[in-house]
């Protein structure tokens, strides 16, 4: 059996083909213990991208949050551009937490400033005072209570037709050669 660190060629361990030439190093993954041949020129490159080289593929995987190889700092933009912020399972808030383990800043934002957890039928608005309404800045500008507020669900559906409703005669007036 190899030790951790032995080195062997290709075809020496079975690798036929292309790789029979290429070096190999015995690694141990760190969190199961199972040993297994790495290419030699594959942990060079891991190395370089800093990466979690000696786990196995089942262990790597399977971590979360900060220990997982492609973590950026728990921030991500969705795909509507609302901020997410990864909350910790232990987290007072974690019960807002999405799937994946995230939560819309915003959301979290007003949460922290009244000290609970919102209720999923509980929805927070961005008021729009300082970008327009609809805008990516808007939807990550998180300032509470400056640009944020909380309503039910039928208080925000009156609001967007509301606010769809001025912009429209507000567009109205500027078509008919009114000042904005």
């Amino acid at each position: 059996m190899p030790q951790e660190g032995d080195i062997a060629k290709g075809i020496d361990i079975g690798k036929t083909h292309s790789h029979s030439r290429e070096f190999y190093i015995w690694v141990i993954c760190p969190d199961c213990n199972h040993g297994r041949w790495r290419a030699k020129a594959e942990i060079n490159r891991a190395k370089r991208v800093n990466s979690h080289l000696n786990r196995c593929q089942l262990c790597a995987v399977s971590l979360k949050g900060d220990k997982c190889v492609n973590w950026k700092g728990g921030r991500n933009i969705d795909k509507e551009g609302y901020i997410l912020l990864y909350v910790l399972e232990n987290d007072f808030f974690a019960s807002m937490r999405n799937n994946t383990g995230y939560v819309r800043e915003h959301r979290l934002v007003v949460a922290k400033a009244l000290g609970r957890c919102l209720h999923s039928w509980e929805l927070v608005h961005h008021k729009g005072d300082k970008y327009q309404k609809g805008s990516i800045e808007n939807r990550q500008d998180n300032r509470y209570p400056e640009n944020l507020q909380l309503i039910s669900d039928t208080r925000h559906n009156q609001i967007t037709l509301l606010e769809r409703r001025i912009t429209y005669l507000e567009n109205k007036v500027l078509s008919l050669g009114g000042k904005p």
